[in-house]
Protein backbone atom coordinates (compact mmCIF):
# COMPACT_ATOMS: atom_id res chain seq x y z
CA UNK A 1 0.00 0.00 0.00
CA UNK A 2 1.26 3.26 -1.03
CA UNK A 3 1.95 5.84 1.51
CA UNK A 4 0.38 8.53 1.24
CA UNK A 5 1.24 13.05 1.61
CA UNK A 6 1.18 14.37 4.82
CA UNK A 7 -0.92 17.62 5.49
CA UNK A 8 0.50 20.51 6.64
CA UNK A 9 -1.21 23.85 7.22
CA UNK A 10 0.63 27.25 7.21
CA UNK A 11 -0.37 30.52 7.68
CA UNK A 12 2.11 33.19 6.67
CA UNK A 13 2.08 37.02 7.79
CA UNK A 14 4.63 38.26 5.21
CA UNK A 15 6.31 41.70 5.01
CA UNK A 16 8.77 42.47 1.90
CA UNK A 17 10.01 45.46 1.86
CA UNK A 18 12.77 44.24 -0.60
CA UNK A 19 9.04 44.21 -3.11
CA UNK A 20 6.68 46.83 -1.44
CA UNK A 21 4.46 43.43 -0.68
CA UNK A 22 2.65 43.29 2.44
CA UNK A 23 -0.21 39.99 2.40
CA UNK A 24 -1.29 37.50 4.69
CA UNK A 25 -1.61 33.85 2.87
CA UNK A 26 -3.15 30.73 4.10
CA UNK A 27 -1.44 27.61 2.95
CA UNK A 28 -1.83 24.00 2.65
CA UNK A 29 1.22 22.24 2.14
CA UNK A 30 1.20 17.88 1.15
CA UNK A 31 4.32 16.90 2.07
CA UNK A 32 5.37 13.83 -0.11
CA UNK A 33 6.14 10.83 1.98
CA UNK A 34 9.92 10.62 0.74
CA UNK A 35 10.38 14.43 1.52
CA UNK A 36 11.90 15.73 4.55
CA UNK A 37 10.60 18.63 7.01
CA UNK A 38 13.81 20.49 5.91
CA UNK A 39 12.93 20.39 2.09
CA UNK A 40 8.93 21.27 3.08
CA UNK A 41 10.35 23.99 5.21
CA UNK A 42 12.41 25.56 1.85
CA UNK A 43 9.64 25.40 -0.55
CA UNK A 44 7.67 27.54 2.15
CA UNK A 45 10.65 29.54 2.64
CA UNK A 46 10.19 30.20 -1.45
CA UNK A 47 7.38 30.97 -0.98
CA UNK A 48 7.18 33.63 1.39
CA UNK A 49 10.80 34.80 -0.96
CA UNK A 50 9.03 35.40 -4.00
CA UNK A 51 4.98 35.60 -2.71
CA UNK A 52 2.02 36.87 -5.06
CA UNK A 53 -1.48 36.06 -4.98
CA UNK A 54 -0.50 34.10 -8.61
CA UNK A 55 2.32 31.78 -6.77
CA UNK A 56 1.10 28.15 -6.15
CA UNK A 57 2.62 24.94 -4.90
CA UNK A 58 2.08 22.18 -7.11
CA UNK A 59 2.31 18.50 -7.04
CA UNK A 60 6.00 18.58 -6.62
CA UNK A 61 8.34 15.41 -6.15
CA UNK A 62 4.92 13.61 -7.73
CA UNK A 63 4.91 15.11 -11.10
CA UNK A 64 8.17 15.37 -13.48
CA UNK A 65 6.56 18.40 -15.37
CA UNK A 66 6.26 20.81 -12.23
CA UNK A 67 8.10 22.94 -10.71
CA UNK A 68 8.03 22.80 -6.34
CA UNK A 69 6.15 26.10 -7.08
CA UNK A 70 5.46 28.41 -10.30
CA UNK A 71 3.01 31.30 -11.44
CA UNK A 72 1.04 31.54 -14.10
CA UNK A 73 0.11 34.82 -16.18
CA UNK A 74 -3.41 35.30 -17.07
CA UNK A 75 -2.56 33.67 -20.14
CA UNK A 76 -1.65 30.59 -18.89
CA UNK A 77 2.09 31.18 -19.50
CA UNK A 78 4.20 30.14 -17.05
CA UNK A 79 5.91 33.67 -15.61
CA UNK A 80 7.38 31.64 -12.71
CA UNK A 81 9.17 28.33 -11.83
CA UNK A 82 11.23 27.40 -8.55
CA UNK A 83 13.15 24.30 -8.03
CA UNK A 84 14.27 23.41 -4.26
CA UNK A 85 17.24 21.89 -4.08
CA UNK A 86 19.93 20.63 -6.82
CA UNK A 87 17.94 20.12 -10.03
CA UNK A 88 19.77 17.94 -13.13
CA UNK A 89 21.02 20.16 -15.95
CA UNK A 90 18.23 19.07 -18.40
CA UNK A 91 15.13 20.18 -15.84
CA UNK A 92 17.11 23.07 -15.52
CA UNK A 93 17.27 23.65 -19.26
CA UNK A 94 13.27 23.13 -19.83
CA UNK A 95 12.41 25.46 -17.04
CA UNK A 96 14.39 27.99 -18.83
CA UNK A 97 12.82 27.21 -21.99
CA UNK A 98 9.24 26.97 -20.68
CA UNK A 99 9.46 30.15 -17.82
CA UNK A 100 10.14 33.55 -17.77
CA UNK A 101 11.86 33.12 -14.62
CA UNK A 102 13.66 30.48 -13.05
CA UNK A 103 14.95 30.24 -9.29
CA UNK A 104 16.77 27.29 -7.77
CA UNK A 105 17.27 27.57 -3.75
CA UNK A 106 19.80 25.13 -3.61
CA UNK A 107 20.61 23.73 0.14
CA UNK A 108 22.64 21.03 1.59
CA UNK A 109 26.31 21.69 2.73
CA UNK A 110 27.96 18.87 1.02
CA UNK A 111 25.96 18.41 -1.97
CA UNK A 112 25.06 22.01 -3.33
CA UNK A 113 28.50 23.34 -3.64
CA UNK A 114 29.40 19.90 -5.61
CA UNK A 115 26.32 20.26 -7.76
CA UNK A 116 26.92 24.23 -8.71
CA UNK A 117 30.69 23.44 -9.41
CA UNK A 118 29.79 21.28 -12.12
CA UNK A 119 26.85 23.54 -13.06
CA UNK A 120 27.84 27.11 -12.88
CA UNK A 121 29.91 26.65 -16.39
CA UNK A 122 26.18 25.68 -18.03
CA UNK A 123 24.27 27.53 -16.15
CA UNK A 124 26.00 30.73 -18.20
CA UNK A 125 23.64 30.59 -21.16
CA UNK A 126 20.08 30.93 -19.17
CA UNK A 127 19.62 34.49 -18.64
CA UNK A 128 16.43 34.01 -16.70
CA UNK A 129 18.07 31.43 -14.37
CA UNK A 130 18.43 33.01 -10.39
CA UNK A 131 20.05 30.22 -7.71
CA UNK A 132 20.08 30.64 -4.15
CA UNK A 133 22.22 28.75 -1.73
CA UNK A 134 20.28 28.23 1.86
CA UNK A 135 23.22 27.57 4.64
CA UNK A 136 22.82 24.05 6.50
CA UNK A 137 22.18 25.70 10.07
CA UNK A 138 19.72 27.63 8.37
CA UNK A 139 17.78 24.94 7.11
CA UNK A 140 17.67 22.76 10.61
CA UNK A 141 16.43 26.06 12.32
CA UNK A 142 13.66 26.06 9.66
CA UNK A 143 12.91 21.84 10.01
CA UNK A 144 12.83 22.50 13.62
CA UNK A 145 9.96 24.79 12.88
CA UNK A 146 7.88 22.39 10.83
CA UNK A 147 4.50 21.07 12.72
CA UNK A 148 1.18 20.27 11.14
CA UNK A 149 -0.21 24.01 12.07
CA UNK A 150 2.44 26.74 11.62
CA UNK A 151 1.90 30.12 11.56
CA UNK A 152 4.80 32.45 10.70
CA UNK A 153 4.87 36.23 10.32
CA UNK A 154 8.09 36.93 8.07
CA UNK A 155 9.96 40.30 7.07
CA UNK A 156 12.08 40.41 3.67
CA UNK A 157 14.60 43.30 3.76
CA UNK A 158 17.86 43.37 1.71
CA UNK A 159 17.81 40.24 0.98
CA UNK A 160 17.42 39.04 4.73
CA UNK A 161 14.99 37.03 5.80
CA UNK A 162 13.79 37.00 8.96
CA UNK A 163 10.99 34.40 9.87
CA UNK A 164 9.39 34.30 13.86
CA UNK A 165 6.91 31.73 15.03
CA UNK A 166 6.07 32.14 18.92
CA UNK A 167 9.38 32.81 20.57
CA UNK A 168 11.22 31.29 17.78
CA UNK A 169 12.91 33.80 15.46
CA UNK A 170 15.14 32.74 12.57
CA UNK A 171 17.19 34.76 10.19
CA UNK A 172 17.79 33.50 6.72
CA UNK A 173 20.04 34.94 4.32
CA UNK A 174 19.90 32.98 0.69
CA UNK A 175 23.47 33.49 -0.98
CA UNK A 176 22.94 34.26 -4.40
CA UNK A 177 25.17 32.36 -6.73
CA UNK A 178 23.61 33.60 -9.91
Amino acid sequence: MALKATIFKARLQIADMDRDYYAEHLLTLARHPSETDERMMIRLLAFAHNASEQLEFTRGLSSDDEADLWQHSLNGEIETWIEVGVPAEDRIRKACGRARKVLVYAYGQRTAPVWWEKMESASARFDNLQVFFLAADECAQLAALAERNMDFSITIQDGHLWVASGSENIEVLPQRWK
